[in-house]
């Protein structure tokens, strides 16, 4: 019969192994059950965290999922406390300021999937629709960005709106989005009729709109990409 004491030296072994996996290897050739057993470690002293890390990835289908997941429904799972799930919802936070300050110190948005890597953080996971405008001088640098509340027939969409500002920061061009919390990223007629009627404005300016994004947690849809703009 295996002891209390063998156990606890049994699961103290493990999590050192793994730590040790981690500090030479990095999180290569990890499982994503092993990542998340690995950080639930971190706030559960002498326990072992397998089980509970095996059962959250299954529950929230991986990694993503389980960050992703509210503070009470990761406390479901048999062994997770607050600590345990507070831990995780600060790494998840830690995780979305690091993405968005690497991207900001880059200021060179130039494809569609890095612009959307910078507005999902923004934008993307709002409940309420939200629209962006982001300014850019001649050397295709990020001079800055505006987020307001409102959908595109607000009055905040007008092209008076827009490009009032843009002239102010001298900006070359604009590119604009916005979010559908419903999840799905499909233009609707009021978007395109929008974005139509801010191109043609910017064309009469000289101060041309590149692209119109619509962004949701995981995916985006680009007018541009489309062959819209």
């Amino acid at each position: 019969m295996v002891s209390t004491e063998d156990s606890k030296h049994k699961g103290e072994g493990h999590r050192k192994r793994l730590r040790e996996r981690f500090l030479q290897y990095g999180l290569d050739g990890f499982a994503d059950y092993e990542i998340i057993e690995l950080l639930l470690t971190l706030n559960t002293p002498r326990k072992d965290c397998k089980s509970m890390a095996k059962e959250a990835i299954k529950k929230f289908n991986g990694i993503v999922g389980v960050l992703d997941a509210p503070i009470d429904e990761l406390m479901q799972i048999d062994g997770i406390g607050p600590s345990n799930a507070i831990g995780v919802k600060i790494f998840q936070n830690i995780l979305e300021i690091y993405a968005k300050e690497k991207i900001n110190l880059k200021k060179e948005l130039n494809t569609p999937q890095m612009l959307f890597e910078f507005l999902k953080e923004k934008i993307g996971k709002k409940k309420k629709e939200f629209f962006a405008i982001l300014f850019f001088d001649t050397r295709n640098k990020l001079i800055i960005n505006n987020v307001s509340v409102g959908s595109l027939n607000a009055s905040i969409v007008h092209p008076r709106e827009v490009f009032s500002d843009a002239v102010l920061k001298n900006a070359s061009y604009v590119i604009v989005a916005h979010n559908h919390p419903s999840g799905d990223p499909t233009p609707s007629e009021e978007d395109i009729i929008t974005t139509n009627r801010l191109v043609e404005a910017g064309r009469i300016l000289g101060i041309s709109v590149q692209d119109h994004m619509i962004v949701v947690g995981s995916s985006y849809f680009s007018f541009k990409e489309k062959g819209i703009i």
